[in-house]
């Protein structure tokens, strides 16, 4: 499934039309995580399971359009990593969110990656060491997800921010993701320098003149038309 997912993910990435991702599971859960009968098999077969949740992670950032995590139930362990490393997260209000690892007693180590880069120490930590889930209202108090729907508005507020971003230039959004994931790593200082090189590059694309000329002149950007 990883596999399948670095493949659709990557597929169209230098498609102009595509300009948004979504993820969503089926059935009642988004995501249990990994199977741990995979992972109690030979080292082979579990060196191969996390080296594609490596690539999977990186897969995320590297996609040069938002990939949103539309979660509608259960994400657990690497699943709520998953969640954790999306752009944005949307989910119901009777989703629910763990890292139970320390349970069967594989610490979620890698979850802990995601989750140390969404929220703050003490609820990671909660729920690293627990195991036990946490409610939607909960995860969005931490930052782990952006908003909290009730499960028969979900698909309505995902297509909204769906089509909010496709009404924004696909280069400006490629750039920004990209020079998030960059400055976030940097110290304050390096990020702002970075940050006011980053701003200069962007005056130069075309569709950001188009977009500062459509301000002026009061009308629609037409993105792309100047490239």
């Amino acid at each position: 499934m990883m596999e399948t997912l670095i493949e659709h993910i990557k597929k169209d990435e230098h498609n102009p039309e595509l300009r948004v991702i979504v993820l969503s599971g089926e059935g009642p859960a988004f995501s249990g995580g990994h199977n741990l009968k995979e992972l109690a098999s030979n080292k082979t077969q579990q060196e191969a399971c996390f080296t594609s949740a490596y690539k999977l992670m990186n897969t995320l950032i590297d996609s040069p359009v938002p990939i949103i995590a539309k979660v509608d139930g259960i994400a657990a362990a690497a699943g709520c990593q998953l969640v954790a490393q999306c752009d944005i997260s949307i989910c119901s209000d009777q989703s629910k969110f763990s890292t139970p690892g320390a349970n069967f007693g594989l610490f979620c180590s890698t979850p802990g990656v995601a989750l140390a880069r969404s929220i703050n120490k003490m609820p990671a930590l909660y729920m690293l060491f627990t195991g036990l889930p946490i409610s939607a209202e909960e995860a969005k108090s931490f930052g782990l997800v952006s908003k909290v729907y009730s499960g028969d508005q979900l698909d309505d507020e995902v297509g909204v921010i769906c089509e909010t971003i496709k009404a924004k230039s696909r280069d400006v959004i490629e750039l920004g993701k990209r020079f998030y994931y960059k400055q976030v790593e940097c110290d304050v200082r390096k990020a702002y320098q970075l940050g006011c090189e980053k701003m200069l590059e962007n005056l130069q694309i075309g569709d950001c003149r188009e977009g500062i000329r459509s301000f002026i002149e009061k009308r629609k950007p037409q993105w792309g038309a100047n490239n």
